[in-house]
């Protein structure tokens, strides 16, 4: 079904679970929430899709985000362990992961376009206008949120990262 071979439906359903906690967290707190029941799930979700990502690459675009993704994904949940940072950590923390939601979302709006529905896709290739427009809103939203984001951080003063007994 839609084309995905078994270590594809591993990497795409281990990651599926960061969609919504991602879209929720932001909703919720205005960032992703590291030391937070959904920001466990997120990690782990994250983790998975992106290291699994390198057994189901077809582009090295693919293999460069997953690369990058991991290594945001673990400086974001990394800059959390150390107070050395003070409170830049809670703003490199908040970029960080906002980046890791990113670099889900725009494979994953590729893929699904590509896909969905199974036999007649909403796109036939990367150079399809549609889907140059939805990566194009992408990173439009990516760009304000992280500024939204850095102003809220700036108004709210936040000198440690957000912690699980904050989020209720």
């Amino acid at each position: 079904m839609f084309g995905i071979s078994p270590p594809g439906w591993a990497h795409t359903l281990g990651s599926l679970p960061a969609i919504p906690l991602a879209i929720y967290m932001f909703a919720r707190h205005g960032r992703i929430v590291p030391r937070s029941r959904p920001g466990t799930i997120y990690f782990i979700s994250m983790l998975i899709g992106a290291a699994t990502v390198f057994s189901v690459a077809h582009q090295p675009a693919s293999n460069a985000i997953g690369v990058v993704t991991l290594i945001l994904l673990l400086a974001g949940y990394g800059v959390g362990l150390t107070q050395r940072l003070g409170r830049a950590g809670v703003y490199t923390e908040t970029i960080c992961l906002t980046l890791t939601a990113f670099f889900l979302a725009v494979p994953a709006v590729s893929e699904t376009s590509r896909r969905v529905p199974d036999g007649h896709p909403l796109v036939t290739d990367l150079n399809s206008p549609l889907l140059i427009g939805a990566q194009a809103s992408l990173l439009v939203a990516l760009i304000v949120g992280i500024t939204a984001q850095v102003i809220y951080l700036r108004r709210q003063k936040m000198t440690r990262p957000m912690h699980a007994e904050d989020v209720g």
